[in-house]
């Protein structure tokens, strides 16, 4: 049973999300313009409830992967054929790594789509999940799961911004720091990104 304030706290960042405009232009946020040929993927930006506050679950991918090993992350992938929408594909993925059932994830929206430095198109995809959470992360992909405080993510002046040259290309990355943990890349974009869209919200 979901709470009157976990509730209103729904509503109030799926009506945020719907409504966000985004140009692309917004502050430090690094923006590439969707091209053709981008792979199509999703991931989940999962919201957990807690009375005490708000979190956001992160997974760190193991060592051992040959794509982005070691790194922070949110659950997700590549759009599979069998997937009907990017939803589909980000509940999926996230059932996969975790254990998370579709059923427990209450989706809330999306964030716009995100063009990563690797040739992926990502569509975040909000929900808000209530605890005890029973995850059983796969070993062979997800080394840890772990949660940051919302309000965290949503300080937009926690975030640090690093130049990067890749094939001779010079850009720019953002960062940000929780406990030993270093949320950075395409994850700390989208993590920008809720934090441009739910603009000073308080949870």
């Amino acid at each position: 049973m979901w709470s009157m304030e976990a509730d209103e706290a729904a509503a109030m960042i799926a009506g945020r999300l719907q409504s966000y405009d985004f140009t692309g232009r917004v502050a430090d946020l690094p923006y590439r313009a969707a091209s053709p040929g981008l792979k199509a993927a999703a991931v989940l930006v999962p919201l957990v409830w807690h009375a005490d506050g708000a979190t956001v679950l992160f997974t760190r991918r193991t060592d051992h992967l040959s794509s982005h090993p070691g790194q922070v992350s949110f659950p997700g992938g590549k759009l599979e054929s069998g997937d009907a929408s990017a939803q589909a594909a980000a509940l999926r993925e996230a059932r996969e790594e975790t254990g998370l059932p579709e059923s427990s994830v209450r989706v809330l929206g999306s964030l716009p789509e995100y063009v990563t430095v690797t040739g992926y198109l990502v569509t975040p995809v909000v929900g808000l999940l209530h605890p005890p959470l029973a995850l059983a992360p796969a070993p062979d992909e997800v080394a840890e799961v772990f949660e940051v405080p919302l309000p965290l993510l949503l300080d937009r002046q926690a975030y640090s911004r690093h130049d990067y040259v890749r094939d001779g290309v010079a850009g720019q990355y953002l960062s940000l720091q929780w406990d030993r943990h270093t949320i950075w890349g395409a994850t700390a974009a989208m993590t920008w990104m809720l934090a441009d869209a739910l603009g000073g919200a308080t949870f």
